[in-house]
């Protein structure tokens, strides 16, 4: 069974240009060291819940949107192969103030798959 990094995060909307191309030079290096899919997905239907609901988990505010991203592996030994040269590849290096997201709201994990149809 795969193996999935997920995340959540909220990234301003004049910030979406430069997501998408941090994204677009992520995703590549990902891809390189040996990722099997790398997926960025603008939130399109994420309604503000009562209780619990994406923007709420990341703190949307109403200049933002929710990106809801994840990253599929061959195994988690393979992940944390891959996410030690790709954190050491200068590409995907920038400090926090450079980010076009603020990363303190960032969710993220990784999930052992146990259904992939």
């Amino acid at each position: 069974m795969s193996y999935v990094d997920g995340f959540v995060l909220a990234v301003p909307k004049q910030s979406m240009d430069a997501y998408k191309a941090m994204a677009q030079t992520a995703g590549a290096v990902w891809k390189e060291y040996g990722a099997l899919a790398y997926v960025e997905c603008w939130g399109d239907d994420v309604p503000f819940g009562e209780l619990t609901s994406f923007p709420r988990a990341v703190q949307t505010r109403d200049d933002e949107v929710v990106v809801f991203s994840w990253i599929v592996y061959e195994s988690r030994e393979k992940r944390d192969e891959i996410n030690a040269r790709v954190m050491a590849d200068p590409r995907v290096k920038c400090e926090p103030a450079d980010m076009p997201f603020d990363g303190k709201r960032m969710i993220y994990g990784g999930f052992k798959s146990f259904i992939d149809l």
